[in-house]
């Protein structure tokens, strides 16, 4: 196994932005767990698969191919070869995707991949339970933090920017909603791995965020 970083926390706490500017600075392959969990989701959405459709599911799974790319400057999802960057944000898979990731036919699947993906290369990685179930044993652990107004906040901003317009309260209520979920679930729940490093980002800015967990992983590697 190559050199891996996790990077748990739950949703709107800028993990994905960080782990790319991370990745960037670090030579590191960034692995957006949270972005394969949409692409099943998206793909049960077509299909109109219910979560009890286990065989449907597992049908979706055997086929299913996910890749990231580089374009512009701007990491890309590809979902069977159909570019889905801005799909996989919408409104409605925002709402499903939750439930879909407590699906234990998914999540090992994807853990699966995952692990499969970091095999020969150096990653970084960020999720749910990275740290504490794909990755037990990473080289470095981080669980990224914010208080769900602000969360909310970058959220709404986050969908500004690509065109997305839903109301700040129905986001925060989503996010509230998110990690009540997220933490409770029998399946892998959201919590920070006994030996992650905890960083509360609610009043930092995403280049000093970057910084820390730079030299987090400087004095790992």
């Amino acid at each position: 196994m190559g050199f891996v970083v996790a990077l748990d926390g739950p949703a709107g706490s800028g993990k994905g932005t960080i782990t790319r500017e991370v990745a960037k600075k670090m030579n590191l392959i960034n692995i957006d767990t949270g972005a394969m969990y949409r692409c099943v989701t998206l793909l049960m959405i077509r299909q109109n698969i219910k979560l009890e459709d286990k065989e449907k599911i597992k049908e979706i799974l055997d086929k299913i191919d996910i890749k990231f790319g580089i374009e512009n400057g701007e990491q890309k999802v590809y979902l069977n070869g159909e570019d889905v960057s801005l799909l996989i944000r919408t409104k409605e898979v925002n709402e499903f995707v939750s439930p879909v990731s407590t699906l234990k036919i998914v999540r090992e699947r994807l853990a699966d991949m995952q692990r499969e993906m970091s095999k020969a290369i150096d990653v970084i990685m960020e999720g749910r339970d990275i740290g504490t179930n794909v990755f037990p044993n990473a080289n470095v652990k981080i669980y990224l933090d914010a208080t769900p107004e602000e969360r909310a906040k970058r959220r709404f901003k986050q969908n500004e920017e690509i065109g997305i317009q839903i109301p700040y309260e129905e986001i925060l209520e989503s996010v509230k909603n998110r990690d009540y979920i997220d933490s409770h679930r029998e399946i892998s729940p959201l919590k920070q791995a006994e030996d992650a490093i905890y960083i509360d980002s609610t009043n930092m800015s995403i280049d000093e965020v970057v910084e820390e967990i730079v030299n987090i992983i400087k004095k790992k590697r």
